[in-house]
C-alpha cells in the first residue's frame, strides 16, 4: 500500500488518539488506582480502528461538527472495556496485550473488573457531553441508543457470552457467524453507524453502513484466526495459537485455511461495493478498510 496513505493512517490515529485521551479522567484523589488501571489500559496501544471509523463515515456523510469526538473517546473506552474483561483469567486468562503486561497483570484481577466495568459507565458520561455540543439532541440520542444496544446483550457481550459458553465444544457454523457478527461485528457496526446518524444520513443509507460494517468485522474476525495460525508473537504483539490452546472453533478449524483466505477476500469485496455505493466520496476510508482485512498483525 502507498506509502502515503501509511503517513495518512499514522496522522490520523494520532487524532484519534489525542481526542480519546482528552476525555480520560484525571489521575487524582481517593479512587486513583482506578484512573490509573483504567488510562494505562486505553493508553496500552492499539490501532484505534473503532473512533477513526466512526469519524471517517462522519466525514463521509458531510459531518463536521466537535460533537463526534466524545463518541469516538466513548468507543475506544468500550473497546477496552470488552479487552479488559477478555484477558482475565475466567476469560482467556492472557498475561500479554500488544507486547504489554495485561491489565489484570499489572492492576490485579479485582482491579481488573472494576477497570472494566469503570471504562463501560463512563464511555456513557462521556458520549453524553455531545448534548452540549450544538448538536440536534435527537441524533445524539439515536447515537446513545446505537452506542447501548450494540454493545450489550444484542450487540458485543451478548456474542461474548456464547462465545464463553461454547469453548472447548464444537460449535457449528451458523452459531460462529452469530458469535463473530455480535462480538466483533457490533462495536464496528455501531461505530460506522454512529457517524453516519450524526452527519444526517436518511434511514436507507444508516442500515447500508450498518451491514457495510457488519461484512468489515466479519472479514477481520476471519484474518484474526488466520493470523492466530499464520503470524508470530512478534509480529502479532499477543500469543500465537492460543485459540488452539484455549480449544476454541474458529473460522480456520471449520472451513480450512486457504478458504478462510479466500472467503476474507470476497466479503472484504463485498464492502468495498457497498461502500462505493454510497453519497460522497472517502478513498482514506476505502484503504482503511482494504488494510484492516490484509493486516498482519
Amino acid at each position: 500500500m502507498a506509502d502515503n496513505f501509511k503517513e495518512r493512517f499514522s496522522q490520523a490515529v494520532k487524532e484519534t488518539e489525542t481526542v480519546v485521551y482528552s476525555y480520560l479522567p484525571e489521575e487524582t484523589g481517593h479512587q486513583k488506582t482506578i484512573f490509573e488501571a483504567m488510562n494505562y489500559s486505553v493508553k496500552a496501544g492499539g490501532k484505534r480502528l473503532r473512533p477513526l471509523l466512526m469519524r471517517e463515515v462522519y466525514r463521509l456523510f458531510g459531518g463536521n461538527g466537535p460533537e463526534i469526538e466524545p463518541f469516538m473517546a466513548a468507543m475506544e473506552m468500550i473497546h477496552t472495556s470488552s479487552l479488559i474483561h477478555d484477558d482475565l483469567p475466567c476469560m482467556d486468562n492472557d498475561e500479554y496485550r500488544r507486547g504489554k503486561l495485561t491489565t489484570w497483570k499489572a492492576y490485579g484481577y479485582d482491579m481488573a473488573v472494576l477497570a472494566g466495568d469503570a471504562l463501560m459507565i463512563y464511555a456513557f458520561e462521556t458520549a453524553s457531553k455531545a448534548f452540549s455540543m450544538g448538536a440536534d439532541p435527537a441524533k445524539v440520542g439515536h447515537a446513545i441508543g446505537i452506542l447501548a444496544e450494540k454493545t450489550g446483550i444484542y450487540g458485543m457481550i451478548g456474542g461474548q457470552t456464547v462465545d464463553v459458553e461454547l469453548t472447548g465444544k464444537a460449535v457449528p457454523r451458523e452459531k460462529l457467524d452469530f458469535i463473530y457478527r455480535l462480538k466483533t461485528g457490533a462495536l464496528l457496526e455501531a461505530s460506522m453507524m454512529i457517524g453516519a446518524v450524526l452527519a444526517g444520513a436518511t434511514v436507507e443509507e444508516i442500515k447500508e453502513v450498518e451491514t457495510m460494517a457488519s461484512e468489515v468485522g466479519l472479514a477481520f474476525q476471519i484474518q484474526d484466526d488466520i493470523l492466530d495460525v499464520t503470524s508470530t508473537q512478534e509480529e502479532l504483539g499477543k500469543p500465537v495459537l492460543s485459540d488452539k490452546k484455549n480449544e476454541k472453533t474458529t473460522y480456520v478449524t471449520l472451513e480450512g485455511l486457504e478458504k478462510a483466505k479466500r472467503d476474507v477476500k470476497e466479503i472484504s469485496d463485498r464492502a468495498a461495493g457497498r461502500l462505493a455505493g454510497l453519497p460522497g466520496k472517502n478513498e482514506f476510508l476505502y484503504n482503511i478498510i482494504e488494510m484492516l482485512v490484509n493486516r498482519r498483525n
